[in-house]
């Protein structure tokens, strides 16, 4: 009893902040790190601050992507449902670092490090879409995370209905499985991280085909006559 009075409270009163503020931790840290590194501090961006750093969040677009896809198996497996107010937060945290890392390559690989002016910033990255397939994939996944971040607030869900949102937002599947390729394709030789995220979304999906036939083969019941 003790035990779900607790759990209810934490979800009423400190999920969501809680969330929040680990949601943010990889942005402050990267922060931190930078602002040791331009007063001449010792730092952990490595030689190559720039490539550190649009990776880094790259990487951290990814994993809370993935993180927004375990919450509705969580909710199942755990039976507490106050972890649902949270899932379009860590899904909208998702674009909002997605959008950091096209930023950091456009801003501070194409920009500064190549020296680029602002239309040649442009071209660059158009270069790189058809050229470069790891980019393409990105850009990709990108542009169909955008709509799901423009409809991830109530008003949406009421202007579109919920059928339609609940349609456009499984659109979040295919998207995962083209952030992963793009993780794969950008890194160099046969690396672990592509096969751990790549596994992790095989589970969910996995999961997420279970439970949908499960679902199908339910018996319906029987309306009664009236």
């Amino acid at each position: 009893m003790a035990k779900s009075a607790f759990l209810r409270a934490f979800g009423k009163h400190w999920l969501k902040p809680l969330v929040f503020w680990a949601l943010a931790a990889p942005g402050l840290w990267l922060a931190w790190q930078w602002a040791l590194l331009l007063n001449g501090a010792a730092n952990q961006l490595g030689f190559n601050p720039i490539e550190t750093t649009h990776r880094f969040l790259g990487d951290t677009a990814l994993r809370i992507l993935l993180i927004s896809l375990a919450v509705t198996p969580f909710r199942d497996l755990t039976r507490w449902l106050p972890v649902m107010k949270v899932r379009r937060r860590i899904g909208l945290a998702a674009f909002w670092y997605a959008l950091a890392h096209l930023v950091a390559y456009l801003g501070l690989d194409l920009y500064l490090a190549a020296g680029m002016s602002l239309t040649g910033m442009w071209a660059g990255l158009w270069e790189d879409v058809v050229k470069r397939i790891y980019i393409t994939l990105g850009m990709t996944a990108f542009i169909l995370l955008i709509p799901l971040a423009l409809t991830s607030f109530n008003g949406a869900v009421r202007a579109l209905g919920a059928r339609a949102w609940q349609k456009l937002h499984y659109s979040v599947y295919p998207l995962a499985v083209i952030a992963c390729l793009h993780y794969g394709f950008m890194v160099k030789g046969n690396q672990l991280g592509p096969w751990v995220h790549g596994g992790i979304l095989a589970l969910l999906l996995a999961y997420r085909l279970v439970a949908g036939i499960r679902r199908r083969m339910k018996p319906q019941p029987i309306a009664s006559a009236s």
